[in-house]
C-alpha cells in the first residue's frame, strides 16, 4: 500500500482573467507535517479548497487517502478534517452541544460518538471550558474546539488553513505543540505566512508564492538553499518605514530585518 496520502497534480484555478494557481504538484506522505508557507494571496487557501473538494480546479487534478476529488468526493472528505481560516463555530451553542452536533453529523451516536468525544476533549485540552458558551472562549480555546471539532471521526489526514492567525505568542504555542502532538499519529498540512512557525512545527515546508510551488524542502534544506543571503534596501524619506519593515519581516525565509549605519 502506497505511503502517499495526498497527491496534487497539474493543479491550476482561475477566476476569470485572474490565475490563483499555476501548475502545482506535490505529494504528502503519511505521518508528515507539511507546512504550506507563503504571503497573503499567494493560493495557500486555493490549493486546500480543492483537496478539500469545496472548489474545483479549473485543469488537474488531486487524490487524497487514494480518493478521486473529482470521481469521490464524499471519500475525500470522509479521509480529513478540514478547519478553515474562518473556523466556523455556532457561538450561541455550548462547547459539549456543538461537539455532539459534530460527531452526529458526522454519523457517530451512542457510545462510539461519547467515547470519541472523551477522547479529543482530552486530546486538545479543552476539558475546563465543555460547559462555556462558545461566545465566551479565548480566541486560543476556538482553535482548540475547531480542531477538536476535526478530530471527531479519527480522518486519516488534517488540513488546517492559518491555525495561528490571529492568537497571542502563549496561544500560538499552545496549538503548535498540539499540531506537533496530532502529527504523531496523522498526515497534516497547515498553512502559514509564518517562516519561524512553520519550521518549528513542520517536517517539510512547500513556498508558494503568485500560485506557484517554489521549494520544497525541509527548513534545514531551505537554509541551505538560499546559504543566509543578505540583501539591502533604501528607503525614501516620509515612506511608511515601519510597514515597510514590518511586511519584509513577514516575507517567507527572511529571518532578520534590521537597519545598517
Amino acid at each position: 500500500m502506497s505511503d502517499v496520502m495526498i497527491e496534487a497534480k497539474s493543479l491550476t484555478k482561475r477566476y476569470g482573467d485572474v490565475t490563483a494557481l499555476q501548475n502545482v504538484s506535490f505529494e504528502v506522505n503519511k505521518g508528515e507535517v507539511l507546512g504550506f508557507l507563503g504571503p497573503n494571496g499567494a493560493g495557500k487557501t486555493t490549493t486546500m479548497k480543492i483537496l478539500t473538494c469545496f472548489i474545483a480546479p479549473t485543469q488537474g487534478t488531486a487524490k487524497v487517502n487514494g480518493c478521486d476529488v473529482f470521481e469521490d468526493p464524499m471519500g475525500v472528505r470522509k479521509s480529513l478534517g478540514y478547519l478553515a481560516e474562518s473556523n466556523p463555530l455556532y457561538t450561541e451553542m455550548l462547547v459539549l452541544e456543538f461537539l455532539q452536533w459534530v460527531a452526529r453529523m458526522r454519523g457517530l451516536d451512542g457510545e462510539k460518538a461519547r467515547s470519541r468525544l472523551r477522547t479529543v476533549v482530552e486530546q486538545t485540552g479543552i476539558g475546563d471550558v465543555i460547559g462555556k458558551e462558545i461566545r465566551a472562549l479565548s480566541k486560543g480555546y476556538r482553535q482548540r474546539l475547531g480542531i477538536a471539532s476535526t478530530l471527531i471521526h479519527e480522518p486519516a489526514i488534517l488540513i488546517l488553513d492559518e491555525p495561528m492567525s490571529g492568537l497571542d505568542p502563549n496561544q500560538t504555542v499552545e496549538i503548535r505543540d498540539l499540531i506537533r502532538e496530532i502529527g504523531r499519529e496523522r498526515t497534516v498540512i497547515f498553512s502559514t505566512h509564518s517562516m519561524s512557525e512553520a519550521e518549528k512545527t513542520c517536517d517539510r515546508l512547500l513556498i508558494i508564492t503568485e500560485g506557484r510551488i517554489v521549494a520544497d524542502d525541509t527548513a534545514e534544506g531551505l537554509r541551505r538553499a538560499a546559504g543566509n543571503k543578505r540583501y539591502y534596501a533604501t528607503f525614501s524619506k516620509g515612506g511608511d518605514t515601519e510597514g515597510t519593515r514590518s511586511r519584509l519581516a513577514e516575507l517567507p525565509g527572511v529571518e532578520k530585518v534590521e537597519d545598517v549605519p
